[in-house]
């Protein structure tokens, strides 16, 4: 029988087979390292696309609260307006209300009535005075009380220093002034 040697062609086909696959792994390598690479590229495109979307909204919100900031000093600024305008308006509403009450002094004051001293404090008034009696000083408060721009008075103090037979008596005597706006609230 004739021998034939197969061992070189198994060695043939297995050094075929080892190259078959070392160039397989080779290739599964380089696949595998291409995909990780190709993932790793494409989440660092995704994280810096949505650092430059943040950075946007950063840009963006620090715009906003500029806005903002300067919404809130107009507001202020408008308050202050209106608180400006509010005094105004009842300043120029109450403009011929100390015109009214300087005229009503006048014709209340009965005869025998000396005022002293006027002082006023938001709608309260007091009046020193001296009376020749003390029935003055009553009409006087009677004729306050039928005022149309004052009422409600208060006797406070009523006193007579002076010895002589003409004998002034002094007093105190307190108000309200109304308002044009209570005085309608009258009618």
């Amino acid at each position: 029988m004739a021998r034939i040697n197969l061992l070189p062609w198994r060695d043939n086909l297995r050094k075929k087979r080892q190259r078959d696959f070392v160039t397989s792994t080779l290739l599964a390598l380089l696949v595998t390292g291409a995909a990780c690479g190709g993932a790793r590229f494409y989440v660092e495109e995704l994280i810096s696309h949505q650092n430059q979307r943040n950075g946007f909204l950063k840009r963006e919100i620090v715009i906003v609260d500029k806005k903002i900031t300067e919404i809130k000093e107009l507001e202020a600024t408008k308050a202050k307006l209106i608180a400006r305008m509010t005094v105004i308006q009842s300043l120029q509403s109450s403009r011929p209300e100390i015109v009214h009450l300087f005229d009503e002094l006048v014709s209340t004051i009965p005869e025998g009535i000396h005022l002293v001293r006027l002082t006023q404090s938001a709608n309260a008034i007091t009046l020193d005075g001296k009376a020749q009696s003390n029935a003055r000083v009553s009409a006087y408060m009677k004729n306050i009380d039928d005022s149309l721009w004052l009422g409600k008075p208060e006797l406070q103090i009523v006193s007579n220093k002076e010895q002589a037979a003409v004998a002034l008596s002094e007093f105190t005597l307190k108000a309200k002034q109304i308002s044009a706006k209570a005085k309608e609230g009258y009618k």
